[in-house]
């Protein structure tokens, strides 16, 4: 019964998605919503302007539908689920009011940083009020040694600190076509097995939800893409994907899970702290995958690797939880 629950579920995920896409696009044609590419990136992606963006929208709508729907058959939607779906949509709000801004109202940056992080704070408090009000421990799990640390209150600012950052990571990720799309299925998939593993249930079949509607929406997003997730996917999944990892005691394991996020975000920070100090870049251009693309590598071949990269490192992430 439980097996084919997820089956259904990743079915449903992706059927909804495929779906949904071809008339969704076009409206974001009819609407202009085109994605403005900046000058100083690499030339070949000149090419992808007025692309439809914002296309996070159909997979958040999937996601959604796909999880209450699923989690009936097998359970009573509980507070996890609720927890789950409040940050996905909370932030998938967020990304879509920076996407709005940028594509509609025509300011470039959107919405500026203060505002954008003023926005993923509130979410993240919220967030852990509800947990705590919940009774749900304030431990984190420690790889490698099977044990738990208690934060206390200062889990309040790790919360904080995981939501924000891996939701801005996935972001900084999202720069080449098919990219986000797979690697955060990828690492969906690995929560999902963790988190059944775990007994988990409602967590599981939100996560194989989020994989089944990327794997949909990569049928349009992978190279050459006739859609873009937007702000409003990226910052979503990123937040789903530290939410799932809080509440399956996994936050520690998502670094090494989510390793190409971690990755794509330290080459941006190395970059900033290299040039203000030194004068000198220490990539060609970051995040990490615009680097490969200017030494010479097709964008695809970039996508493929990362790809890889993060099937590994979910492969990895699940042997140190399950067999270590």
């Amino acid at each position: 019964m439980l097996s084919q629950v997820i089956f259904f579920t990743i079915l449903m995920g992706f059927l909804i998605t495929a779906l949904l896409s071809p008339i969704f696009i076009p409206f974001l044609r009819r609407l202009k919503f085109g994605q403005s590419i900046r000058e100083e990136g690499p030339k070949s992606h000149q090419k992808k302007k007025g692309t439809p963006t914002m296309g996070g929208i159909v997979f958040l709508i999937s996601i959604v539908v796909t999880t209450l729907v699923m989690t009936g058959k097998l359970l009573e939607p509980s507070v996890k689920t609720y927890l789950l779906l409040l940050v996905t949509i909370g932030f998938g709000v967020l990304g879509f009011l920076d996407d709005f801004i940028k594509v509609v109202l025509k300011r470039n940056l959107g919405l500026t940083s203060k505002q954008k992080l003023l926005g993923q704070i509130i979410i993240s408090v919220i967030f852990y009020i509800i947990l705590r009000g919940s009774h749900i421990s304030t431990d984190i799990s420690i790889p490698f040694v099977h044990t738990s640390l208690d934060l206390g209150w200062f889990y309040l600012i790790m919360i904080i600190f995981w939501l924000v950052g891996f939701s801005n990571a996935v972001n900084l990720t999202d720069g080449l076509d098919g990219l986000v799309s797979g690697t955060a299925a990828i690492a969906f998939g690995a929560m999902a097995i963790l988190a059944w593993h775990q007994s988990q249930y409602d967590v599981a079949v939100f996560s194989v939800a989020v994989a089944g509607a990327l794997l949909g929406f990569l049928v349009f997003n992978a190279n050459p893409a006739k859609v873009f997730m937007g702000d409003t996917g990226s910052l979503a999944l990123g937040g789903a994907l530290a939410t799932v990892a809080i509440l399956t005691k996994l936050e520690l394991l998502l670094i090494i899970i989510g390793f190409v996020f971690v990755m794509e975000t330290l080459s941006v920070i190395l970059q900033v702290i290299s040039f203000k100090t030194t004068g000198k870049r220490i990539f060609k251009m970051s995040p990490l995958h615009h680097h490969f693309e200017l030494v010479g590598w097709s964008e695809w071949r970039v996508v493929v690797t990362f790809w890889a990269v993060g099937l590994l490192c979910a492969i990895l992430g699940i042997y140190i939880e399950v067999w270590l």
